[in-house]
């Protein structure tokens, strides 16, 4: 393998084709319910009572996002994909949990997507746990108890609290044989050590630590999209951080860029594992871009609905033929029906996250019906997109709070360019190229929601990511190549993403969501209170 050493990046394909969730906002709503879900797991009893503080664009954001149903959700112990989440405040209230939000207000110093929850369990215990949303699902815990930790995910996790005198440390190292990392931070008369170990520790683990001498409290905390099968220092030709190791695995390999990925992905999770997760994947996917269209409903900030179905009713006439053809004007209705979807709170696949959700799967499924591919097929495209998106979530961003919307709908028209250079017959060389020609092509592209709701211009947004993603597949197949490779281009959309101001970054404060057409619907709308 060329290109630096490996990070070895052990995300799960299915956490960027995914996770299958309840919309509409994959770092908002999906993210905010993981860290919840994490956070609560740190307690033994059944927590009565919480606050949650929210910083950032979750201050701002949080009612039309739905960020407040999805912490209260996460509590509650429900799963991202969960239609219960609607209803997060009523089983709060029939549970017995008290939940209160405090709005915090923007602090630049802490991720833009900040939540601090303080919790009571019913046997008197406390906990105070500060989590970030990453985007596209993907959370870290920063801070345990006042104290900082740096808990990501990328391996499982056992948390111990204990005194802080002699002799702690060397029984729990002892205890702990497979640890592979650890870490200590002390509080006074209190120490809390981390260890990220080597998969889920054997069922007897913590109830040993838990009566080792001087530990207050042990608890095995999985965060969604951990590894569990490989280790840290394990290399294999399957596993890039970038495109270039990428394209150098396709080659020792062999294998198209989405082979490579289902192979990755088996030695992550277990072949079955793999394959029941992209079945079911395509099974949403398939229903969330047609069943808009059978059925629109208004969305819950009555901002869109319908729209996907009028596009739709243009496929065959001579606005199809003039302007973008069957096959483009087929992928941007499935991906404008998406958007519809989430923003019913219906269950999706952020793709990868659900502001764009709408991309890869239009473009994927409308090529694919063209082409009269099977399921196979299908699905290595899927996992074509999917290898693309992971390398811009390792270097770079998707999330709309940190990039802005490039970094949202730009990642997503990058990974589908990819899938459809792929599906073509095109070689991992021009899928890459078409990745960096889409996100040039969107650079700067901002994050303005109005009313901070998922709908509008998000809707609109998804099928423009279509366009660019069919043309800059058709440049790279043929022969056009991206003068900034792939790999610079993910680190200019960062560096873009960074530079723009907040206002500009899902606050909701800036951009489109400021017009005054934009305010005075979102004045009538009531969702946001």
């Amino acid at each position: 393998m060329a290109g630096k050493p490996q990070t070895l990046a052990t995300t799960s394909a299915f956490e960027i084709l995914g996770p299958v969730m309840v919309g509409p906002s994959s770092s908002h709503t999906a993210g905010a319910l993981r860290c919840a879900q994490v956070a609560a797991s740190l307690l033994e009893g059944r927590i009565t009572k919480v606050t949650f503080g929210l910083w950032n664009s979750f201050a701002h954001t949080y009612r039309g996002h739905g960020t407040d149903r999805a912490l209260v959700a996460g509590i509650l112990g429900l799963d991202t994909d969960d239609e219960n989440i609607k209803q997060a405040f009523d089983l709060a209230r029939e549970q017995g949990l008290e939940y209160h939000f405090d709005i915090k207000g923007d602090d630049a110093s802490i991720h833009p997507n900040t939540v601090d929850i303080e919790m009571v369990d019913d046997t008197g215990a406390t906990a105070q746990v500060r989590g970030e949303s990453l985007g596209g699902g993907k959370m870290r815990i920063s801070r345990i108890n006042g104290v900082g930790v740096d808990i990501s995910g990328m391996y499982s996790t056992l948390f111990v609290a204990h005194k802080d005198v002699p002799g702690v440390l060397a029984a729990l190292t002892n205890l702990l044989a497979y640890t592979t990392l650890f870490r200590s931070s002390k509080l006074g008369g209190q120490a809390y050590s981390v260890f990220e170990t080597d998969g889920a520790p054997d069922d007897t683990v913590v109830p040993m630590l838990r009566k080792l001498d001087n530990v207050d409290y042990a608890t095995f905390i999985e965060l969604p999209g951990s590894a569990s099968s490989l280790s840290p220092g394990v290399s294999a030709k399957e596993i890039f951080d970038d495109g270039e190791q990428l394209l150098d695995a396709c080659e020792e390999l062999g294998l198209s860029i989405g082979a490579v990925m289902a192979v990755r992905e088996a030695r992550l999770t277990g072949e079955a594992h793999a394959v029941a997760a992209m079945r079911r994947v395509l099974d949403v996917i398939r229903e969330e871009t047609t069943a808009p269209i059978a059925n629109p409903q208004r969305s819950l900030g009555g901002l869109i609905g319908g729209e996907a179905k009028l596009v739709e009713a243009t496929r065959c006439n001579d606005l199809s033929e003039s302007l973008m053809g069957p096959v483009q004007t087929e992928a941007v209705a499935r991906a404008m029906a998406v958007l519809e979807r989430s923003a019913t709170m219906g269950v999706i696949v952020a793709a990868p996250t659900a502001g764009s959700a709408g991309v890869v799967p239009g473009c994927v499924l409308a090529l694919a019906d063209h082409l009269q591919l099977d399921d196979e097929q299908v699905m290595d495209a899927l996992y074509c997109a999917a290898a693309i998106g992971l390398n811009l979530t390792t270097s770079a961003c998707v999330a709309g709070a940190e990039g802005g919307c490039q970094a949202e709908v730009g990642s997503a028209a990058a990974m589908a360019a990819a899938a459809l250079v792929q599906m073509l017959g095109g070689t991992p060389e021009q899928a890459l190229d078409a990745s960096s020609i889409a996100l040039s092509n969107l650079l700067g592209l901002v994050c303005d929601p109005v009313g901070g709701l998922v709908e509008v211009p998000c809707q609109n947004r998804n099928a423009i990511g279509v366009a660019a993603a069919f043309s800059s597949a058709q440049l790279a197949l043929a022969g056009i190549k991206s003068l900034v490779p792939f790999d610079q281009m993910a680190h200019v959309m960062l560096s873009v993403g960074h530079a723009l101001p907040a206002t500009l970054r899902e606050t909701a404060k800036g951009g489109i969501a400021q017009a005054p057409a934009a305010l005075s619907a979102c004045a009538k709308c009531g969702v946001c209170g």
